[in-house]
């Protein structure tokens, strides 16, 4: 098994209101090795996204101890997790949040652009990321011009066009049809184990969380094994 990228230790979210405390996450434990694919199901409601927000920086724990490959993003402050959100970690999410417009090169490109690569070699990433997804031919079509698998697609180049160690998808084929789903699915898959990059995902898709090297389930705030 290789190194791991990801250890949690402890964690917990708690969000509390004037009528009442709720501990979404319950002193989880997570280790996730480098390069491995790790499917999370649940229940609505249940802490997946608010896992999956922790693991991406885009939330903070209310206790325990989060490290993601050389950042420990529960000490980190805001401009320490844009810079790990911008470099380390790739998003994935069931809304392909694409740029209406934009072309699907421009989308693509965007996140290479704004990390100060050079325009050219951005363009050259995007381009490579959108190929290599069965999008060539569809580079200069608008988000309106795509069909919702394409748009996902394009979403996953996205997600991959700076070469991230991490990607983090919530319900990647969740506003598809069956078909497109299990095509965003095998592209989303193969991508990752094709760059060595470590995925984890949220699902409710049975058959996209069978895909994965490793299944856990989130119930009342705990991980266990699925």
């Amino acid at each position: 098994m290789n190194e791991s990228l990801i250890e949690c230790v402890g964690l917990r979210r708690i969000f509390e209101s004037e009528a009442e405390t709720l501990e979404i996450l319950k002193r989880v434990d997570l280790s996730v090795a480098a390069g491995e694919s790790v499917a999370v199901t649940g229940a609505s409601g249940s802490g997946k996204s608010t896992l999956l927000s922790i693991l991406g920086g885009l939330d903070a724990p209310s206790d325990g101890t989060v490290r993601v490959g050389p950042w420990r993003l529960d000490r980190s402050p805001e401009s320490k997790l844009s810079e790990y959100r911008a470099a380390f970690v790739g998003f994935v999410f069931q809304f392909h949040y694409l740029l209406k417009d934009f072309t699907a090169l421009e989308n693509v490109m965007l996140p290479a652009f704004m990390r100060g690569t050079p325009r050219r070699d951005a363009i050259k990433k995007a381009r490579s990321a959108l190929e290599g997804l069965g999008l060539g031919a569809r580079l200069d079509h608008y988000p309106a011009q795509l069909s919702g698998g394409e748009r996902q697609r394009a979403a996953i180049a996205r997600a991959l066009v700076n070469d991230p160690p991490l990607v983090l998808a919530d319900e990647p084929t969740g506003n598809l049809d069956p078909a497109s789903a299990r095509q965003v699915e095998e592209l989303l898959y193969g991508a990752c184990a094709g760059r060595g990059v470590t995925l984890v995902l949220v699902t409710h898709d049975r058959g996209i969380a069978e895909r994965a090297d490793r299944r856990l389930v989130i119930a009342d705030g705990e991980l266990s094994p699925a």
